[in-house]
């Protein structure tokens, strides 16, 4: 599944794919992200920190990840959606929804 055209399918002007965290840090990407949509593991480093600074931020995010330790996430994240691979391109979106305030939860 390709999320770029799943999101640009539904209504996204902009996609911006990071491949590493350190990625976002050099072009100051943060600032630019209206939603996240946040793999649990990027180029093998956690992303919980950087998922931290978009709750900080304001900025609306979904976990979609084939690493599924709920535990974590719900300790640390419990008001944001788990989608777990393989997931189907409807869930996904509509966790995105959810979480900008544009779907009802679940």
């Amino acid at each position: 599944m390709d999320v770029e055209q799943l999101c640009r399918d539904h209504g996204a002007a902009d996609v911006t794919i990071v491949r590493d965290l350190a990625e976002i840090d050099r072009r100051d990407e943060l600032s630019r992200f209206d939603a996240a949509i946040v793999d649990l593991m990027l180029g093998g480093v956690s992303t919980l920190d950087f998922a931290a600074r978009l709750r900080n931020a304001g900025i609306p995010f979904v976990f979609a990840s084939g690493h599924s330790d709920s535990e974590e996430i719900e300790g640390s994240f419990p008001e944001v959606q788990l989608v777990a691979k393989p997931y189907s391109g409807d869930d996904l979106i509509e966790a995105v929804a959810t979480a900008c305030g544009r779907a009802k939860a679940a």
